[in-house]
């Protein structure tokens, strides 16, 4: 199964996107789906996906099922970005 061609932003977006940062708020909105213990929905952008699992923090999205596991450390630092990014 191959994941569909990234496709260029919404017109009005701005073009120069830190992806830095947006890997960190992916990772942390992953959190928000954790299930069966660290499991959590893989419905972000595939080229989002495949850079978060790139740095080792979850597995391959690029299967069947409709859900990938975090890593240990995958697990922490979503958690942790959610708190960052999220918690009052």
């Amino acid at each position: 199964m191959r994941a569909p061609e990234p496709q260029a932003p919404p017109q009005g977006f701005a073009v120069n996107i830190d992806t830095e940062k947006l890997d960190r708020a992916a990772l942390a909105l992953l959190y928000l789906d954790l299930h069966e213990g660290s499991r959590t929905c893989k419905g972000l952008d595939w080229e989002v996906m495949r850079r978060v699992r790139e740095k080792g923090y979850i597995t391959d999205p690029v299967t069947k099922a409709k859900s990938v596991l975090f890593t240990e450390e995958g697990l922490r630092e979503s958690q942790r970005l959610f708190q960052a990014l999220f918690a009052r």
